[in-house]
């Protein structure tokens, strides 16, 4: 009879331990659901500025060169070169500031592999594979 209460000990620690596995698995998937979120939403954020902010430019552009070519009829020609170079350079302003944006972002799933990494090391250590916790 010792026999049954092994085999029921022991399938119940494998029990235990599946439960366990698929505990930290679902706040894994549940972490990186979040990081997919925030990136979602941050990129759409950035996104409807960048469209604001272009609508406004050009209507201000638009309504500068005007109103500037009204004012100085006699030199319109140069109005609208000395525009255009200006339209030109803040182009090329807002580019280089959307690049530099791009290059700072942080990585995508950063923590998701941070955390799985330190998962990884536990289990490890845990199974004495890997060096022991620190």
């Amino acid at each position: 009879m010792g026999q049954p209460q092994n085999e029921s000990g022991a399938w119940s620690a494998a029990k235990t331990k599946a439960v366990t596995l698929l505990a930290i698995g679902q706040t894994r998937l549940e972490l990186l659901g979040n990081e997919l979120e925030l990136g979602r939403l941050s990129a759409m954020r950035q996104l409807m500025l960048a469209l604001a902010m272009m609508f406004c430019i050009g209507l201000g552009v638009v309504l500068t060169i005007v109103g500037l070519s009204l004012l100085f009829w006699e030199q319109r020609l140069m109005v609208v070169a000395m525009a255009g170079a200006l339209v030109w350079g803040l182009a090329l302003y807002f580019y280089f500031g959307l690049r530099q944006g791009a290059k700072t972002t942080e990585p995508l799933f950063n923590a998701s592999l941070a955390e799985l990494q330190e998962d990884l090391r536990q289990l490890k250590a845990a199974t004495r594979h890997g060096r022991a916790p620190d």
